[in-house]
């Protein structure tokens, strides 16, 4: 005759294999619904960046659009999946000498705890600031920084971030951009 208990057990046993396994199945659609049906962009407003240093930070959705929001002074590129702005990036020139870390406590939506050893580059797991080499206006005596914000991403990783701005850095200081103010 079997007891109760052990009854229990069993059914008890069942019910949260069950569960488990309801679980694991709902996680797995849940994960692909989540699906980026965009391609990832390899330039950002005539910048060239690596399309993979980029897709960390850019969340699944069906269509993405980048969009020039430049002023006098500054370059800017907008970044938006599905009508939401997910990354800004930004060239900027500032009065000659000013730090990185000035120039990030001016423009940080955050402020960012690490950088590099030289100081060159300050950023957070989203965000990011960086000083080009050689890239000054010697009428205005000015020298070019840059930024990457991508506040609109859930994704938070400070050396994926470091690895974009170091990146992304790099290009500009090979535009026109950088020699533009150079006589």
């Amino acid at each position: 005759m079997k007891s109760h208990r052990t009854t229990a057990r069993k059914s008890s046993t069942v019910s949260i294999a069950a569960l488990t396994i309801l679980v694991f199945l709902l996680a797995g659609c849940g994960e692909e619904e989540q699906k980026r049906e965009y391609a990832v962009p390899g330039t950002l407003c005539g910048t060239t960046v690596d399309p993979d240093d980029l897709a960390p930070f850019l969340p699944a959705g069906s269509k993405i659009a980048v969009q020039d929001r430049s002023y006098s002074g500054s370059k800017s590129c907008q970044v938006i999946v599905d009508d939401k702005l997910i990354i800004t990036t930004t060239q900027m020139w500032m009065e000659e000498g000013t730090t990185t870390a000035l120039f990030a406590a001016r423009q940080s939506l955050d402020t960012p705890d690490e950088s590099t050893e030289d100081g060159r580059f300050v950023y957070s797991g989203f965000e990011a600031f960086g000083k080009t080499r050689d890239c000054v206006d010697t009428k205005y005596k000015q020298e070019l920084y840059t930024v990457i914000q991508a506040e609109g991403s859930k994704h938070r990783d400070a050396e994926a971030m470091k690895r974009l701005i170091l990146a992304f850095t790099g290009e500009i200081e090979k535009s026109a951009e950088c020699t533009a103010g150079a006589e």
